[in-house]
């Protein structure tokens, strides 16, 4: 186990999903990308649903030993990752913006 890979991608992967739910509960987002979400709660949704798989990555890849498990583990991972960013981008278009946050 690589502790000085796993502690700092668990914490990215956490700050992460930290954000999704903040967007999915309080319809709040980040400054950088007040502009471009549209759909808030959508766009929490996916990030909730990268941050799951980026730890399931992490957890897969770099922590578990058994080979068979640790490829079908990190495929999902990489499954839920890129689900997850796919649901950020529709939530990037549609209508006007949704959710009761700051503008």
């Amino acid at each position: 186990m690589r502790l000085y890979l796993v502690l700092p991608s668990v914490a990215v992967a956490l700050l992460f999903a930290a954000s999704g739910v903040a967007a999915v509960t309080r319809g709040w987002v980040l400054p950088w990308n007040r502009r471009h979400v549209r759909r808030v709660r959508l766009y929490g949704w996916g990030q909730l649903v990268a941050g799951f798989g980026l730890c399931c990555q992490v957890v897969f890849g770099l922590v578990i030993s058994g080979i068979g498990i640790r490829q079908f583990g990190t495929f999902a991972g990489s499954g839920l990752l890129l689900t997850g960013l796919l649901v950020m981008v529709v939530s990037q278009f549609g209508g006007d913006r949704q959710g009761s946050g700051t503008p």
